[in-house]
């Protein structure tokens, strides 16, 4: 039986209210046209649902077993279409986001925060992975999108934009202060132990081609599992590392380590928004992309 929804929902507010005149009126229709649809109703229905008097309306047997079963489905749609209003004004809902470590620390925690100020009410669920992780849980459709940094291998229908430059440095512990003072050369720097990520990692490829373009090989000594070891790694007197520039600046501060100068430079690396072309975004992830492309736009404003 295919019975329009309109008649379902104008029976509902009429048994609710017990008059045609009042569900007329907060429906906004007109009084002849909500009853002829309740006469319609009937008729597809093949039976007495109301009985009107002058007292008011009220509901046949058959009415109330229908109210019943309308009365539900109504207050659920109502539920629904109160909490995707909630989900669409951002007063509620939930956004995922799988970021590098690299990322989060140098440029996300602040945006995160500006974003929970502004809209509370919507939960946020933050992944920390390594920049192939984040990808493949994009691809998946476990995460809204993710923030990253270069290099990064996309899939065909990601596409990328990128948020913030930064710069890598190289630092060295108070055991390697005969390192100071001059430039060196990435050659003359092999014999000294190395402290890197893994190799499985897109940073250990990033400077495994920065080694490569300078005819040398990338053979680190000691392998962290997040870029914040590297330095308590460095400060011990296990080596020398690699980190973005912010990472050690405290430790740069305190004295307890120190950059050393390169003859060769290290290439920029920057915090990359990758999204998954192929899938429609909720509102809160095309808010908070919104919100990131916006700070680009007022970094690169004249």
């Amino acid at each position: 039986m295919n019975v329009n929804y309109e008649y379902y929902r104008l029976f509902y507010y009429v048994c609710k209210y017990h008059s045609i005149t009042r569900a007329a009126n907060v429906l906004r229709m007109s009084q002849p046209n909500v009853t002829r649809a309740l006469n319609r109703l009937e008729e597809q229905l093949g039976c007495k649902l109301l009985v009107r008097s002058t007292r008011g309306v009220t509901m046949t047997p058959e009415g109330e077993v229908l109210f019943a079963h309308v009365e539900i489905a109504q207050e659920q749609l109502q539920a629904g279409e109160s909490e995707l209003a909630g989900i669409t004004a951002l007063e509620s809902g939930a956004l995922t986001i799988s970021a590098s470590e690299t990322a989060l620390n140098v440029f996300l925690l602040d945006k995160l925060r500006e974003f929970h100020r502004r809209y509370p009410g919507v939960r946020l669920r933050i992944a920390n992975h390594s920049t192939p992780q984040a990808i493949r849980a994009l691809g998946r459709g476990l995460v809204d999108l993710c923030v990253i940094t270069t290099p990064a291998r996309l899939e065909s229908t990601m596409r990328r934009t990128l948020l913030m430059p930064f710069q890598e440095i190289l630092i060295a512990g108070r055991d390697f202060e005969f390192l100071q003072g001059r430039r060196w050369a990435l050659k003359e720097l092999q014999q000294y132990p190395l402290i890197c990520l893994g190799s499985e990692t897109m940073t250990y490829a990033f400077y495994n081609q920065f080694y490569l373009s300078n005819n040398l090989v990338l053979q680190p000594d000691t392998e962290a599992a997040t870029t914040d070891q590297v330095v308590p790694l460095v400060k011990s007197g296990l080596g020398l590392g690699y980190v973005p520039q912010n990472f050690a600046k405290d430790a740069l501060a305190a004295g307890d380590v120190f950059a050393i100068q390169l003859k060769e430079e290290i290439p920029t690396r920057h915090v990359v928004l990758v999204q998954d072309g192929g899938r429609v975004p909720n509102a809160a992830a095309r808010e908070f992309a919104r919100m990131l492309n916006s700070s680009v736009t007022q970094q690169n404003a004249p």
